[in-house]
């Protein structure tokens, strides 16, 4: 499921036209609607009120956001599994290397 259609069920599950959740996360309800519909991305900066006024956990809505954008920049190559792989590899790398980094100390 798409991030635009997660937030589109859970907003017709709590039962909530879409002009009063896009006052409650202050954008316009054009633009609510086109996110819902997949014609634009979110911000991830809205995910603290919508997650508050949808009741559903940030860290759902944040993975799924995320996970919207590394499919929007792969979903068309051959070898989608493979850059997954190596992406996983790298941010492994980065993170090791940030810490590493941390613990250097400096006189």
């Amino acid at each position: 499921m798409s991030f635009g259609e997660l937030i589109r069920e859970c907003r017709e599950k709590e039962g909530l036209p879409l002009r009063k959740v896009a006052a409650f996360i202050d954008i316009d309800p054009s633009t609510l609607s086109k996110i819902e519909r997949g014609e634009r991305s979110a911000h991830k900066e809205l995910i603290p009120a919508l997650a508050e006024i949808l009741k559903i956990s940030e860290h759902d809505l944040t993975l799924c956001l995320l996970s919207d954008t590394v499919v929007d920049s792969i979903l068309y190559e051959n070898n989608s599994s493979e850059i997954l792989k190596v992406a996983e590899e790298k941010i492994k790398y980065f993170k090791s290397k940030s810490f590493e980094q941390s613990k250097i100390k400096f006189e």
